[in-house]
């Protein structure tokens, strides 16, 4: 199993970014443990709806605040917005701070904390803002309009476990062009690489290999915002969106979740619409699947011996370092790698402007 460290990308070993930690379904009153990022972390729903999210070792004699808690006192483990200690019944509000401890009248130490991170919940999946410098997010979560678009068909998101591998792999997907023939079985009609900031983005057009014309060609917009969260949109008989947000659990260890909507071809949409929707699902799980039998199976690419008709994986991974240095050198990253590039041998997408690969 490779880390961070082994592909050399910066100084942190968990990156900078917004990354998804549940499905919002699963987020309840009832305190849950969790374990992302390397550290263990306690979630709850508070009593206003919002969702908290905390280190979950209590600084007094570090009791795990998502512990069974068998006493008649338990039903009162969240009040509000906070939650109270089972060992000790120390409260901490959603900020992490400690704000009563019921046996103690005197000023409550300054080291009674516990990290607390930005929490958002958005198109049914809850993300919790990471950042080891801990500064607040300077970037926003991709917008997807679709969700909560009558027209559009949500699901349930797959939760697909762990992957024994480092998110640098998944993130070589990004402008791997030539493994859509022999993995998906797929004929790329054009292909093409953009930077811009914390988006990367792959425009790319193609269908199954016995296509012999542009005719019936999936336009797609795949994009990553940030490390952890990538929707692409398909354009073709039936409109689509794949989400599909990873997680590091452990360095070299990879949690992943996976969804589909679609358009629906009637307002309201029809049963054979909900069919329709759940035909794509199972396509776009099936298709994702052929890269985790590939990624759960290779060895680390610490170096890829990389052809000019592969796709520009120094430009992706360049991009991804950003997420692992201080944020005041991601600017700097930024500069080299932003921009279109493209891939020898493959042409270009519609539209855009001509760029050296």
């Amino acid at each position: 199993m490779a880390t961070t460290a082994d592909y050399r990308l910066g100084e942190f070993t968990f990156p900078r970014g917004w990354f998804m930690v549940a499905r919002s379904g699963e987020v309840t009153a009832a305190p849950a443990a969790l374990r992302m990022l390397g550290r263990e972390l306690v979630i709850y729903r508070g009593a206003s709806g919002r969702i908290v999210l905390l280190d979950a070792y209590c600084p007094h004699m570090q009791a795990h605040l998502a512990a069974e808690q068998t006493s008649g006192a338990a039903a009162q483990r969240v009040e509000g917005d906070s939650i109270r200690c089972p060992y000790h019944s120390w409260r901490f509000g959603p900020d992490g701070r400690c704000d009563h401890i019921p046996y103690f009248d005197g000023p409550i130490p300054a080291a009674a904390r516990l990290r607390s991170y930005p929490v958002q919940e958005a198109f049914g999946c809850v993300f919790a803002w990471h950042d080891p410098e801990e500064g607040e997010p300077d970037y926003d979560l991709p917008a997807l309009p679709e969700w909560s678009d009558p027209q559009w068909i949500t699901g349930e998101y797959d939760d697909l476990g762990t992957l024994p591998v480092h998110p640098q792999e998944i993130l070589d997907n990004l402008v791997d062009t030539r493994h859509f023939g022999p993995i998906h079985g797929q004929k790329l009609a054009y292909f093409d690489s953009v930077f811009e900031g914390v988006v990367g983005r792959q425009l790319s057009g193609g269908g199954h290999e016995t296509m012999t014309s542009e005719e019936g060609v999936l336009d797609v917009d795949a994009f990553y915002t940030g490390p952890g969260i990538l929707i692409a949109r398909y354009s073709g008989e039936t409109d689509a969106v794949q989400i599909i947000c990873h997680t590091p659990k452990e360095d070299g260890v990879t949690q992943v979740w996976h969804g589909i909507l679609t358009r629906a071809r009637n307002t309201p949409p029809s049963a054979e619409d909900v069919e329709l929707r759940s035909q794509y699902h199972a396509a776009g799980l099936g298709a994702f699947s052929q890269d985790f039998a590939i990624w759960r199976t290779k060895g680390p690419a610490i170096s890829i011996l990389r052809l000019p008709t592969d796709g520009p994986f120094h430009r992706s991974r360049a991009w991804y370092r950003q997420f692992y240095n201080p944020r005041d050198k991601a600017r700097e990253i930024q500069s080299r790698v932003d921009g279109v590039h493209h891939t020898s041998g493959m042409a270009g997408a519609p539209g855009l402007a001509d760029a050296a690969e």
